[in-house]
């Protein structure tokens, strides 16, 4: 049972080693774990078991990733795509702890079946004096199954369009980090998880993002979701509690993260891209990256082959098939993203100010919390069919 001093407990480990090869790791550095026993009863609750969550975040490096938020973001997926490492402010820190024990209270009695993210654990990282902290949830997306198209939906019709910078592919640039105890397993563990987040950070790596649509442009491209009656059913009682649950505590602006697997297209690849593969001469390498034998990827994946546009329900979790009348034959990824905006002084001026410039009854995306999760909820049930 969590009691209240685990929503303000944290373990830190320092490591002090001029041993180390300062091209991968500094000599000196921090490590900061927030609330761990309460994430760790979380992850129990979305089904994660601890040492395959642990085995995702330090088997290998976490790669860079299409961002799933905010612009600007930096985002990092696990080796194994289950996880998603988002780098926040001490803000959002400030604000998750401000909510932590009310989410926890929700997810309980929920039962962890909700569109919302799913925290899994906070950290910071100190290098040279500088701070980095990170979150990490569940990947939206699936880790095998390829999204070719996604959208991020706030219900709102001012300004919600990308711009042309925004609907070209961009690549990152190299940029630079800014350079009460456990147990001896927790302090090793921690120092696992500390050293690849590290090296995952260290330099982002070179990767083609997929650009974020909007509301308007869903709108303008005849978008739908098309699923079937009893999903829907499922679907849009999860959101109205969600939705509820954030306007309770006065949260707003967060988004519906769409993302759109089209079957047969990626079929196609596959057959385009085994077509340009060489043969092969004698036995392989192993070169590339690959899953390691003991990995939960590969344990998971090898136990029950998927047929293409099939997914396992217990890790893609946001997935719902297209239904049999849909255009296209596609699997949707939806989750409620970007909830840690609270509705502050700050967002009422700006409400203020769009109101002025645009019209009171223009829908800006900035509204309180109980008119945003209205327009929010009766947006997102216009868009499914």
């Amino acid at each position: 049972m969590l009691m209240p001093d685990d929503f303000k407990a944290y373990s830190k480990i320092k490591v002090d080693n001029h041993l180390f090869n300062k091209e991968n790791m500094p000599s000196h550095f921090k490590f900061k774990e927030y609330c761990p026993l309460v994430f760790r009863n979380l992850r129990e609750r979305f089904g994660i078991d601890d040492q395959d969550f642990l085995n995702s975040l330090t088997r290998s490096a976490p790669l860079n990733s299409d961002a799933q938020g905010r612009s600007g973001a930096r985002f990092h997926t696990s080796y194994d795509k289950r996880y998603v490492i988002k780098i926040i402010s001490s803000e959002d820190v400030a604000e998750m702890h401000n909510i932590l024990k009310k989410y926890h209270q929700f997810i309980v009695e929920c039962h962890g079946n909700t569109l919302l993210p799913q925290f899994l654990g906070i950290y910071r990282l100190t290098v040279d004096g500088d701070e980095t902290y990170m979150i990490v949830t569940r990947n939206v997306f699936s880790h095998r199954l390829s999204v070719y198209k996604k959208y991020d939906l706030k219900g709102s019709t001012v300004a919600r369009e990308a711009s042309e910078k925004e609907k070209q592919p961009s690549q990152p640039e190299d940029v630079p980090l800014r350079p009460k105890s456990g147990n001896v397993q927790q302090r090793l563990q921690t120092l696992r998880i500390a050293t690849r987040f590290y090296c995952a950070m260290k330099h982002v790596r070179d990767a083609k993002e997929l650009p974020t649509y909007k509301d308007n442009d869903f709108i303008n491209d005849g978008q739908k979701i098309c699923i079937d009656g009893e999903n829907k059913k499922m679907f849009l009682e999860k959101l109205r509690k969600d939705v509820e649950f954030l306007a309770q505590l006065k949260l707003m602006d967060y988004s519906l993260l769409v993302g759109i697997h089209d079957v047969e297209r990626a079929e196609q690849d596959d057959v385009e891209s085994e077509d340009n593969e060489p043969e092969d001469e004698g036995e392989s390498d192993g070169g590339g990256i690959g899953t390691p034998p003991d990995s939960p990827s590969n344990t998971l994946d090898g136990t029950k082959p998927l047929s293409p546009g099939e997914f396992d329900p217990a890790i893609d979790v946001y997935a719902i098939k297209s239904n049999d009348s849909a255009p296209r034959k596609e699997v949707y990824f939806m989750a409620v993203i970007d909830i840690l905006q609270h509705y502050d002084a700050k967002k009422k001026a700006a409400h203020a100010a769009k109101t002025v410039k645009h019209g009171a009854g223009a829908e800006i995306s900035t509204v309180n919390p109980e008119q945003y999760s209205k327009r929010f909820y009766d947006f997102i049930t216009t868009i499914l069919s």
